[in-house]
């Protein structure tokens, strides 16, 4: 059930949203209200919501600003709620990642189809949470059989590009080599790779790479530049920019553990 906070100021409109439309029909729980901008951020920041439906004008803070500054705390979709339909809002709506920009009165048909589509876009966003919890035990390790099993599609294209990661991660690799291998276009492969994985190619692959390059670390039977070339860094100073990225660590501290 998605959990929404609505902030308007005029009461007529706010209190006619919370009471008259049909929100558990729409699987939607309203958790909180607020009257204008500030008290908005404070209540985003004490309930979380999954939406929150703003109104543009609103005293002490506009609708975007208190998105904008909730959103550097809390992870929630926007809609914009408002009576004007200048592109300047439309912009600013833009700029802050407002989902909707809902003119009044509120068209509830289609309220409910975006709430329909949010829902859904929520669930799978946490479906892959749970996918890389499960994939990443505590120890770090990616776990790419896990990963393969949540590919339930017919030809597996995502398990296949795993498999070319597996054992094709210490040379040259890319998700348009692996696309054109297995025919597919490599925006297709992109796609349904992040819808599995939860992240982007080049990420699952840099990430894994670093596992690689952890293990071999872990010998001391090798140097740092030797570590590099063999999990397809060609250039060491990015292996080790992006060693640091996932480790917090340049490869050299993480060897003497500091």
């Amino acid at each position: 059930m998605l959990r929404i906070l609505i902030a308007e100021d005029e009461d007529i409109i706010r209190k006619g949203l919370v009471y008259t439309v049909d929100w558990l029909s729409m699987d939607c729980v309203v958790v909180a209200e607020a009257s204008n901008g500030k008290e908005g951020l404070e209540k985003i920041l004490e309930y979380r919501p999954d939406v929150v439906i703003a109104d543009i004008c609103m005293p002490y803070l506009d609708g975007i600003e208190m998105i904008r500054q909730a959103s550097e705390s809390v992870k929630f979709v926007s809609l914009i709620l408002t009576s004007y339909a200048e592109f300047d809002y439309a912009c600013r709506a833009i700029d802050a990642r407002v989902r909707e920009y809902l003119l009044k009165p509120v068209d509830e048909e289609k309220l409910a189809r975006i709430m329909e589509k949010i829902s859904a876009e929520l669930a799978a966003a946490r479906q892959a949470e749970h996918s890389r919890e499960q994939a990443e035990p505590e120890d770090g390790i990616l776990n790419l059989e896990y990963y393969m099993t949540l590919d339930r599609s017919e030809k597996g294209y995502v398990s296949q590009a795993l498999s070319r990661i597996r054992t094709g991660y210490s040379g040259k690799l890319s998700i348009e080599s692996i696309s054109e291998e297995l025919g597919v276009s490599a925006s297709y492969l992109s796609r349904k790779f992040k819808e599995v994985t939860g992240q982007t190619f080049l990420d699952f692959l840099n990430r894994y790479r670093v596992q690689q390059a952890i293990l071999l670390l872990g010998t001391g039977k090798y140097r740092i530049n030797e570590i590099s070339d063999a999990t397809g860094f060609s250039d060491y100073k990015h292996f080790c920019s992006v060693f640091k990225k996932y480790t917090l660590k340049s490869p050299t501290k993480f060897i003497k553990g500091i």
